[in-house]
């Protein structure tokens, strides 16, 4: 099997090669169709599937009875899946592993004809640094990821960009997962965006009830994370060279930010985003839109993109009616795909170019 190991993955930056006598061919090989051939060893077992959450690719026996294989359609981007063997869920080395769903995933990233803006080779790349910070929200050590760019001059004063992440994920995604750096790095070697720093906090923030990690992140942005990198970065500190964006989960954390403290933040953006709480709850932040001129005058860019087969899309057409109701204006797009990475990389890849455009 020609297996393509991903650049990208949080546990392992090479293929395991295996061990001769012991591991055999296991793996699998993206197929010029974009279909996948998986061939997983499983003595003994009476069922091995892949469950891309309830639709199900079943494998079969092959000549050796000690393996499993098949082909079968993941469809294109980033796909995570679940090998069930037996009925039991199990994490395969012989696969690419992530993290999503709270969990370490196996997943496989399937090519999309024409995406190669994400592509690594022929450009110089910036660096990804890991800090840890104290937070006087939740009284212990957070973490952060913080992209800077190639030929970055800590002299130079940059704008921010701050990128949340979505449920069950945390601050290492939108780099593994999300291509980010990769993507950031070709966009700026292009001069289609602006030299920024992005930031990426992990906003899956202590709590007994994990629904309230919604509303606890936002209040670690402002007390804890923001005065962090501004005392250990040079950035340029107004409202106009200051944006948030996040994905999901990390889309109403923006929207709560954002909204409620326009003086701190000139840009937005919500992937698969949530304007409105997703759960019955308050809407408070939600108060700016009752005075159009108002929010128009706050923000130069407050931009929504949702997956057309996104199983929130109901969510995404209400705040649409919302927004209508309200009488004021936001970008708005829709990008082939679900509630997964193949969209998300697509929503900032549109979204970079767009923000710190007329800041001085």
């Amino acid at each position: 099997m020609k297996k393509t190991w991903p650049l990208d993955t949080p546990l392992s930056f090479d293929p395991y090669a295996g061990e001769p006598g012991r591991d055999g061919d296991q793996g699998w090989e993206i197929l010029p169709d974009g279909k996948v051939f998986v061939r997983i060893r499983a003595p003994r077992a009476r069922e091995v599937v892949l469950d891309q959450f309830g639709t199900l690719h079943p494998l079969q026996p092959a000549s050796d009875p000690e393996y499993w294989e098949g082909t079968v359609d993941l469809g294109l981007g980033f796909k995570y899946f679940i090998l069930k063997i037996d009925g039991a869920d199990v994490l395969n080395p012989y696969l690419p592993i992530g993290y999503g769903c709270s969990r370490p995933m196996n997943f496989l990233d399937i090519p999309v004809p024409g995406e190669d803006w994400d592509a690594p080779e022929g450009v110089p790349h910036g660096s990804v640094a890991r800090w840890t910070y104290p937070s006087s929200v939740t009284g212990k050590l957070e973490v952060c990821l913080v992209w800077t760019p190639a030929g970055y001059d800590p002299a130079r004063a940059c704008p921010v960009l701050y990128l949340q992440h979505g449920y069950g994920e945390n601050e290492i995604g939108w780099v593994y997962q999300g291509h980010l750096a990769r993507i950031a790095d070709r966009m700026l070697a292009a001069g289609e965006i602006r030299e920024m720093i992005i930031v990426m906090g992990n906003g899956m923030a202590s709590s007994p009830d994990p629904r309230k990690s919604f509303g606890l992140f936002p209040r670690i942005l402002l007390a804890d994370l923001i005065p962090f990198i501004e005392s250990h970065y040079r950035v340029l500190t107004d409202k106009w060279h200051r944006a948030m964006a996040g994905l999901s989960m990390g889309s109403f954390q923006t929207s709560i930010t954002t909204l409620t403290h326009p003086e701190l933040f000139g840009y937005a953006g919500l992937f698969s985003g949530f304007l409105r709480s997703p759960f019955p709850g308050s809407n408070d932040h939600l108060a700016l839109l009752d005075d159009p001129a108002a929010f128009h005058s706050a923000f130069r860019v407050f931009y929504r993109a949702m997956g057309t087969e996104d199983q929130y899309f109901d969510s995404f057409a209400g705040d649409d009616a919302f927004i209508a109701e309200k009488q004021v204006a936001m970008i708005r797009r829709t990008f082939p795909g679900g509630h997964d990475w193949s969209v998300w990389r697509r929503c900032i890849h549109d979204f970079l170019p767009l923000i710190f455009q007329d800041a001085e």
